[in-house]
């Protein structure tokens, strides 16, 4: 920062202290102006926390939420993604459901119903993936825009506008020792601040039927996506009621056991007629050795240690990882931090390889920093 940035800055510090310490009575501004800012204020928490919890209903996993996060929607609409990135829980349902009615094959009732819960599942999957993709444009999108830009812009004229006032306050008390030009100039930036933050939030809070517009948007993308899943849940619940119905009017099969076959023993091996003993378990490098009390000693880890100069954490459990994006470890393992995803997960590196895992199972030893 330059030495004029240095001063401005002690300037508006001096002023602050004044008002605040001193007791002196700094410029006010009006009641319909500290309305507008209140309401303002409450827009811009609204919006944050309500994307935030949108983002998570969309996908609780935090994995797939960070890839739905970066997911682009353009591609996606001119048909270049074939889906988000990451399998839906009705997809990976369908998927295990398919390929164990395979295996049943066709002779099998409980086969035939596992493949038509199946294909329901994918075509469950199919319609979640568009229900990603309308809520991610239509509502997610334009919000994450109102933050970034309109919002952000009127932080930046609200910041500008405090600083203007207490430059004119200063000057207003020195009046008689400076120029009466110069104090003059310091009204009319003061009010142009002023002016200028109050029609960006006049404008914000005036066409908030934007806001409605994609509320509306959010919710007619879950009517539409519900309205199909229920139509594929209905044909399959008729599908597994039609099977019920065939497999109960079927006469049913008598069980009739084959003949057994006469046993023939040989000659016995072994001198007093028994069978041979199972050999006992060898115990290899890898086993873990017990202490003269008994206990279950580890053998120090090869595994690499990041240092603890920088964040990180000790795992207390074995996790094995159940999704596309998470990262497997073993107890004891010691793993880098990178990220904290949200009050249950983090991110981190073991090994080279970077995901994501419960904060249950470990002991933070390097926090984050703040």
């Amino acid at each position: 920062m330059s030495v004029a940035g240095l001063k401005k800055q002690f300037y508006k510090a001096s002023q602050l202290v004044s008002e605040k310490v001193g007791g002196a009575e700094g410029t006010k501004l009006d009641d319909d102006f500290k309305e507008m800012e209140k309401k303002v204020d409450i827009t811009s928490k609204a919006v944050t926390e309500v994307l935030a919890r949108t983002i998570e209903y969309l996908q609780p996993n935090p994995a797939s939420r960070a890839k739905l996060t970066m997911l682009n929607t353009v591609s996606k609409i001119r048909g270049q993604v074939k889906n988000p990135g990451y399998p839906q829980p009705e997809g990976l349902l369908g998927e295990c459901m398919t390929r164990h009615g395979k295996e049943l094959g066709g002779e099998s009732n409980f086969g035939d119903a596992l493949l038509d819960a199946g294909e329901s599942m994918r075509r469950l999957a199919e319609v979640k993936d568009s229900l990603d993709i309308e809520v991610k444009q239509n509502f997610i999108d334009p919000l994450q825009n109102l933050c970034d830009k309109d919002l952000k812009e009127i932080q930046h004229h609200l910041k500008k506008l405090e600083g203007r006032r207490l430059d004119f306050d200063y000057k207003k008390k020195r009046q008689g020792k400076i120029a009466d030009e110069e104090l003059r100039q310091a009204l009319e930036k003061f009010e142009e601040s002023k002016e200028v933050a109050e029609t960006s939030m006049h404008n914000l809070l005036e066409t908030d039927v934007e806001q409605v517009s994609q509320l509306s948007a959010l919710v007619d993308a879950q009517l539409d996506y519900h309205r199909q899943a229920v139509q594929i849940l209905d044909e399959l619940a008729d599908k597994l009621k039609r099977r019920m119905r065939e497999a109960s009017s079927r006469p049913k099969r008598e069980y009739r056991p084959k003949p057994r076959e006469p046993l023939e023993l040989g000659e016995p091996e072994q001198s007093n007629g028994g069978f041979p003993c199972a050999t006992a378990p060898k115990i290899t490098a890898s086993s873990s050795f017990r202490s003269s009390d008994n206990k279950p000693v580890r053998t120090p880890s090869s595994r690499s240690m990041p240092p603890l100069d920088q964040p990180s954490c000790k795992a207390l459990y074995d996790f094995e990882p159940e999704n596309d994006g998470e990262l497997g470890f073993r107890e004891g393992d010691l793993i880098t931090l990178t990220n904290q995803i949200d009050e249950n997960w983090y991110e981190g590196m073991l090994h080279g390889q970077s995901g994501f895992f419960p904060l249950s199972y470990v002991e933070v030893l390097v926090p984050l920093p703040q």
